[in-house]
């Protein structure tokens, strides 16, 4: 696919060093996209398909410098947000993105990793909910994030409910994500402003690592190209069945990696 010189799609998030998430994840989908990726990475984990190592957070000057740094030089048409790492850091990001007056913010809330290893303090969360998520233009939480922002109990059936509930936070739409649910389809719930739109697929019989990166990045990417919300998220969410579909196992556990691909039209 041919690039975008028009426009680019910032990720902010921490490395994956087993390729699976994170920035990885996402510049991979903007290359699926046509569209010129840049990075500003908050924290450097070591890990694999198995468990996280250790978490390294960058200090959060580095992390405001990198997002000054390229606003300085890219017409940057969207931003996706992943893992922060720290309080600071959501409090420098918050603050920076202001100051350069972001546009098309994506935020897809990193609490906890797919291994369980705890991403974000409470400290962190509660600066998240304060001085970053009104800045979005999207969030994209999935069913136990949702249950941390909101600080309740979440049932998938009340998907709805819930979604148009955290629009309270401040974001301009929210996607809620249902893949972490139990029914036999995957339901993604998107409230913006007074409608509700539902997504429905058909859950795979397989283990993936990097999705909600993969369908935020997508997101961005469509932003950025000129898409209404609306357009964007239909568009990401038929990428990401379509990168699950050839996902594969590049690790000894029995974890899939997606395949981030230009999206075959049907």
């Amino acid at each position: 696919m041919p690039y975008s010189v028009s426009s680019a799609v910032l990720s902010i998030a921490g490395s994956d060093s087993g390729g699976a998430s994170g920035v990885q994840a996402d510049l991979k989908t903007c290359a699926a996209f046509g569209v010129h990726g840049l990075s500003a990475i908050t924290a450097v984990t070591a890990q694999n398909l198995r468990s996280v190592k250790s978490v390294y957070n960058v200090p959060a000057r580095e992390v405001e410098l990198q997002i000054a740094a390229l606003f300085d030089d890219f017409d940057i048409g969207a931003v996706k947000i992943g893992m922060l790492g720290s309080a600071a850091n959501v409090s420098a990001v918050a603050r920076t993105l202001q100051r350069v007056r972001a546009r098309n913010i994506v935020i897809d809330p990193v609490f906890v990793s797919s291994s369980g290893t705890a991403l974000l303090s409470a400290r962190g969360v509660a600066a998240l909910r304060k001085e970053l998520i009104p800045l979005a233009v999207l969030l994209t939480p999935n069913l136990p994030e949702c249950r941390e922002l909101l600080g309740r109990s979440v049932r998938e059936e009340r998907a709805k409910e819930a979604a148009s509930a955290l629009l309270a936070l401040g974001s301009g739409a929210v996607l809620l994500k249902g893949g972490h649910g139990r029914r036999d389809a995957v339901r993604d719930v998107l409230a913006s402003g007074g409608d509700v739109f539902e997504f429905s697929h058909p859950r795979l019989p397989l283990r993936a690592r990097g999705t909600g990166c993969v369908l935020s990045a997508a997101i961005a990417c469509g932003l950025a190209q000129g898409k209404p919300l609306l357009a964007a998220v239909d568009t990401a969410e038929k990428f990401l069945q379509q990168a699950l579909r050839a996902a594969y196992r590049p690790g000894r556990r029995p974890l899939h990696v997606l395949l981030p691909a230009p999206l075959r039209e049907t």
